[in-house]
Formats: C-alpha cells, sequence, structure tokens
C-alpha cells in the first residue's frame, strides 16, 4: 500500500526501517568510504573466499559508478585451493583492480621462513603480511574478519590499531560510540578494518543470495577425494597430507571456509543450492572456524596469539 503525504502529516504511516541486512549493508558502505576518507593507502585482503568477496561487493557500492580506490592484497601460503585462486584472478580481472600477492613461498625459498612439521602454512602468514604492509606502507587494511567467528575475532574492534611491528594489543583498543571510528595513528603505525564485524555467517549467506553475488563452486557440494584427520576431511596434496594410515576416499562435500588446505576440513553436505546452504548454516551450532579449520585449535589462545603477532 501506498503511504500518501496526507498519511505522513497525521502521523498514521509506519515509519521507515531499513530490513536486517540493509542494516548491516548501510553500516559497512559508511566504514568504506569512512577509511576513504582519512586514509591515504588503504588496501582490502582479498583472497576468493566468501567473507571477502561480500567485502569487495560492498566496497564497489560504495563508490560505483567510480571505482573502487583502493588496491587488493592476498597472502599466498602455497596450499590454496586451486578453485579459490582461479576465482580470485578472474575477479580482478573483471573489475580491473590492482592484486598485491604475499607470497610464503618466496619466504621458504630464501629461508627466512621454515616448513612446519605438519605441513601447515598459516601459521607462517604473518610475516609476509607484515612485511608487504610496511613495504608498500598501506595505512588501512581492510579485513574479513566477523565477531562470530571465533572468541578473539569478539575482541576487535571495527577500527583496531596496530602498532609499528603491526602488532595488536587489546589494552589499545577505542570505544567506537555512535558508529565514530577514530583511525588516527602515528609514523609507522597501521588501523586494520573489518567492515563485516557485524554480521554473522548466516548473514553473509543470505547477502550473497539477495544480491546474487557468484561463489566459487567449492562452498557447494560436489565430490571430492578427501582423508580423515582430527575430526575433519582434508584434501590431499602436495603439502603432506595424507599420511600412512590415512586412507583417501570420495564424498560429497563443500566448503564453509576456505584457506590453507593443510588445515581447512570440509564438510559434508548436499547443498548446492545457495537455500540449501542457508538451511544448513541456519541449523548449524558451530562457526565455519570452530568446525573446520585445524589452525584454530591449536590451543584455546591460538587465535588471539597470532593476531598478537601481526596476523588477522
Amino acid at each position: 500500500m501506498t503511504t500518501t503525504v496526507a498519511a505522513v502529516e497525521e502521523g498514521t504511516a509506519a515509519p521507515y526501517t531499513l530490513s536486517h541486512l540493509d542494516a548491516l549493508e548501510s553500516e559497512a558502505v559508511h566504514i568504506f568510504r569512512e577509511v576513504a576518507g582519512e586514509f591515504e593507502r588503504p588496501v582490502i585482503l582479498f583472497s576468493g573466499g566468501k567473507d571477502s568477496i561480500v567485502m569487495l561487493h560492498l566496497a564497489l557500492k560504495a563508490f560505483a559508478p567510480a571505482a573502487v580506490p583502493f588496491s587488493l592484497l592476498h597472502v599466498d601460503t602455497g596450499h590454496n585451493f586451486p578453485e579459490v585462486l582461479e576465482y580470485r584472478d578472474r575477479t580482478v580481472a573483471e573489475h580491473g583492480l590492482r592484486l598485491h600477492v604475499a607470497s610464503v613461498q618466496d619466504y621458504i625459498d630464501r629461508g627466512v621462513l621454515k616448513e612446519r612439521p605438519d605441513g601447515t602454512r598459516n601459521p607462517l602468514q604473518t610475516l609476509p603480511l607484515t612485511e608487504k604492509i610496511q613495504a608498500e606502507k598501506f595505512d588501512a587494511v581492510f579485513g574479513g574478519g566477523r565477531r562470530d567467528e571465533e572468541k578473539a575475532r569478539a575482541k576487535e574492534r571495527v577500527f583496531s590499531l596496530r602498532d609499528e611491528f603491526s602488532q595488536w594489543d587489546p589494552r589499545r583498543q577505542r570505544p567506537e560510540l555512535w558508529n565514530l571510528y577514530n583511525g588516527r595513528h602515528a609514523p609507522g603505525e597501521h588501523v586494520r578494518v573489518f567492515p563485516l564485524s557485524n554480521w554473522t555467517e548466516l548473514d553473509v549467506w543470505q547477502y550473497i543470495a539477495r544480491e546474487g553475488i557468484e561463489l566459487p563452486q567449492i562452498y557447494f557440494a560436489h565430490e571430492r577425494e578427501v582423508f580423515a584427520r582430527s575430526g575433519m576431511w582434508l584434501t590431499a596434496g602436495e603439502w603432506g597430507g595424507p599420511k600412512d594410515g590415512e586412507t583417501v576416499e570420495k564424498r560429497l562435500v563443500r566448503y564453509r571456509t576456505v584457506g590453507d588446505m593443510s588445515c581447512t576440513g570440509a564438510v559434508d553436505s548436499e547443498a548446492v543450492t545457495l537455500e540449501q546452504v542457508i538451511t544448513e548454516i541456519a541449523a548449524s551450532r558451530l562457526t565455519e572456524r570452530g568446525a573446520t579449520r585445524a589452525d584454530d585449535k591449536m590451543s584455546e589462545a591460538a587465535m588471539e596469539d597470532r593476531k598478537r603477532e601481526g596476523y588477522f
């Protein structure tokens, strides 16, 4: 029913309200524009994972019809899923964006970093990330972290100050009352920015469905050769899996999150459409990181320890 001017004047019309997803989108767009106004060299972390895809979609919306005024940055472990890297490169080309790649393999080849006995490279990302930030003089770095993912991320502000060594100190968190963000930082410091802080995994999927955002097919059910380890289905690869006694089998699986193949597990699933994925997520009682990321299970404070060192 159309609201008339007379009805508004009489005070009988229902007040205009944003939907839940509209409110989240509006907040994220505001954050992107705030950073564009406050900082000189922002960059968006973009891996081809669903959260970074949504983040880029929001950035495109925030500045349309102009181009996104930021470049992209990916820390490549060398053990990434091929489907995700193909999506990353295709998206960069489609939108005419500049991509910076910090390669863990380069650091290993130079002897700066050493392979871990378990083959996991996620903990090795910190040095390539922080040195690329320093070399390119990025003063604001957008990340797709959400507070619902993990308890250390729940502590993070939208604008998170990092010192000249890219380290995070929870005691230096700044208040953000009334969505007022403080980007002040000293030379050499930078700010990590999280536009999706207040989103949940379900919000992300519902927004993807509403906006018709394309994703790598790895997020939907497909047949894949996997093996069981630590309660997860891992993909066999050059990183060192499977070990003796670990049997590879073909299963119908999908990924809730993507990262280094050595520590990112698949889940049994028959969800091949967005609607089916949303139904599956709505019924889940575990976050995607809690269910499928071995690197977060190394200790009770694994993520917080890595954040203090400079990781996201």
